[in-house]
């Protein structure tokens, strides 16, 4: 059957149980035995609750030590824990119970609580600590092609996918990327500060716990504590996504704080700007930095632009290459044949990580030069289809950045009874200076095919990003569709100008 995924714990938990697991951001230390006790006590009380193998947990909570003794204990029962963001409502939470085929058994941080019980239904049991009575040791069940645990897919292009994790897909994550516990082995200090309901937060935070490193857990982002923890714990690695990285390179403490610990920051999930990565660079340059690609279905990533690559001017930009054991494919989206370097197609990925076997079609476009770097151009969903003409937002974005005037800006396609779509963009400016339709169409004349011009545009404070730094497209669309001011100009509340 295969080994269950939740037995990751045992070797630390047994070779050094005295060794930190997690710091948690009250200032409580953890270690690997008080953490293998906490799943094993988590693991009585789901099985009293009528959890067995097969079985979907829902789990509503924030990075911590509740969330991650359910994740283990519900696999080593033979059931998933199904990871869900505390942030959603009731709705939504009903929707992921349903998708993911959960049992009317929950564990919820209490603010929380009462959203997912009304999720659950009528027949709910909601859990928010172990039953400290708990005595009996419960075996494990399960392995192999079992589901292990359950994500789900952003949902930042529409209604999100469950994608159950098999004990085998992640075992292969895990031996690929990190060698396993060792007492001759001092534990590496990492920090979780993106959400454990995310691909990027789960995986990193299961990667430190096969190696026996030491994880500091940062529940909510804030920069300044981000700062504050990695210099209070020497955190040497962590992973952020691009929003993160700005928010903590703009925060004052930033210039004051040298992070002499900090030697590997891996960044992903979201597209970054070179002139951010630039900057992080020239702050932290003891710093090695990897650009990393991938999605839920493929466990994280499967590709990264190394540390090395950095230093190439004509690299940043580029998601890299292809890791070890991974091949990866530039597709025609029409004909599904391979296409030579240079010319835009989908990605698709074979690799012993992937949550299925066979070649996933990933949705991602990119492109691939010579070297085998890749250039993502956006996702296959968001392609804006203007009269026929159909081409990828992350283009004019990529151009309104350059505008000296502009701080960033995104793109998306917007509904239009004559065109089928129209070219909209939520601006955020540098300064107090707001360019007006015509100043950034004439910008853009020239660098991009006349059908390519912004049509649409609305200035906002602050892009609206997802928990996990990423834009919904449906909620671009929403704020340009909801801005009815007939000229651009200063405000809180977006305004836009239309060229039609």
């Amino acid at each position: 059957m295969g080994e269950n995924a939740a037995s990751i714990l045992d070797a630390p938990a047994q070779g050094e149980p005295s060794r930190p697991a997690l710091a948690l951001a009250d200032g409580t230390v953890v270690d690997y035995g008080e953490l293998a006790e906490e799943v094993r006590r988590w693991a009585a009380t789901l099985a009293a609750a009528g959890i067995g193998p097969g079985d979907r947990v829902a789990l509503a909570d924030w990075g911590g030590l509740r969330s991650t003794a359910v994740t283990l204990a519900a696999a080593r029962l033979g059931a998933a824990a199904a990871q869900m963001n505390p942030l959603l409502t009731e709705g939504e939470l009903a929707q992921l119970v349903e998708v993911s085929g959960c049992r009317p058994v929950g564990v919820a941080t209490p603010a929380v609580a009462d959203a997912l019980r009304g999720a659950l239904g009528a027949n709910a049991i909601l859990l928010d600590a172990p039953d400290a009575s708990a005595a009996d040791e419960v075996g494990s069940a399960g392995g192999g092609e079992d589901a292990a645990l359950v994500l789900f897919t952003s949902g930042t292009t529409g209604t999100p996918k469950a994608i159950p994790v098999t004990h085998r897909a992640l075992y292969a994550r895990l031996s690929a990327y990190r060698p396993p516990f060792s007492p001759d082995r001092r534990a590496g200090v990492g920090m979780m500060c993106v959400p454990s309901f995310h691909i990027g937060g789960l995986i990193g935070l299961l990667l430190a716990i096969y190696a026996g490193d030491t994880t500091v857990v940062l529940p909510r982002f804030d920069a300044g504590e981000w700062i504050r923890l990695v210099d209070e714990h020497r955190v040497m690695s962590v992973f952020l996504v691009p929003t993160m990285l700005a928010r903590i390179l703009d925060h004052p403490d930033a210039a004051t704080t040298e992070l002499p610990s900090l030697l590997a920051v891996s960044y992903g999930a979201a597209a970054a700007p070179v002139e951010l990565v630039r900057r992080a660079m020239e702050r932290w340059p003891h710093v090695g930095f990897a650009n990393v690609f991938g999605q839920t279905e493929t466990l994280g990533a499967y590709t990264t632009l190394t540390p090395e690559d950095h230093h190439d001017p004509a690299r940043i930009g580029s998601v890299g290459r292809a890791l070890p054991g991974v091949e990866v494919r530039v597709v025609d989206t029409v004909t599904g044949e391979d296409l030579p370097p240079g010319e835009v197609g989908e990605l698709w990925v074979r690799a012993a990580q992937n949550v299925r076997d066979g070649w996933l079609q990933t949705g991602d476009l990119a492109r691939r030069d010579e070297d085998g770097y890749l250039y993502p151009t956006g996702r296959r969903s968001e392609l804006i289809n203007r009269g026929g003409e159909k081409f990828p937002p992350s283009e004019i974005a990529e151009v309104l950045r350059t505008h000296p005037a502009l701080a960033d800006a995104a793109v998306a396609g917007v509904p239009d009874p004559e065109m089928g779509e129209r070219v909209g963009a939520v601006l955020v400016a540098a300064a107090d200076e707001h360019p007006d339709l015509h100043e950034l169409r004439e910008w853009c004349r020239g660098r991009l095919a006349p059908f390519k011009l912004p049509e649409i545009v609305v200035y906002a404070d602050a892009l609206p990003t997802n928990e996990l730094g990423k834009l919904p497209r449906r909620v671009l669309v929403e704020l340009v569709e909801g801005a009815t001011e007939a000229a651009t100009r200063p405000a809180t509340a977006p305004v836009a100008e239309d060229a039609t």
